[in-house]
């Protein structure tokens, strides 16, 4: 499965499960963590933990690939890491405290993607 594969599924599980503000970071050439960034919105602390294990979940049970998960215990920012993609889901007020799209992002090079409704 390549990186591109691997995004779909990753935007798709995302879409689902109703994250909001979805938005991919293109990290090909730039970092050796991954071949992208995805960054989400849940509405609260337990939609972000489900929909941080729900993403985990659907990658090991349909593609076998495990994923390492942080920050699923408090649920205000849970990281998981697929290896080639990096996954941030965020309640609101903590992914606008930390403003990882700025901090990533240069300019145009993110892509947004319109969230479930």
């Amino acid at each position: 499965m390549t990186s591109e594969d691997l995004l779909k599924v990753v935007i798709d599980s995302l879409e689902d499960d109703k994250a909001e503000e979805i938005v991919t970071i293109d990290l090909r050439g730039r970092s050796e963590m991954g071949d992208f960034m995805v960054i989400a919105s849940g509405r609260s602390t337990r939609q972000v933990a489900a929909i941080a294990e729900k993403l985990a979940d659907r990658l090991k049970q349909d593609h076998g690939i495990l994923s390492k998960m942080e920050g699923k215990e408090t649920a205000d920012w849970v990281l998981i890491d697929t290896g080639d993609i990096i996954v941030h889901v965020f309640r609101p007020e903590v992914r606008d405290f930390y403003q990882l799209e700025k901090m990533w992002m240069p300019s145009g090079s993110a892509h947004r993607t319109a969230a479930a409704g």
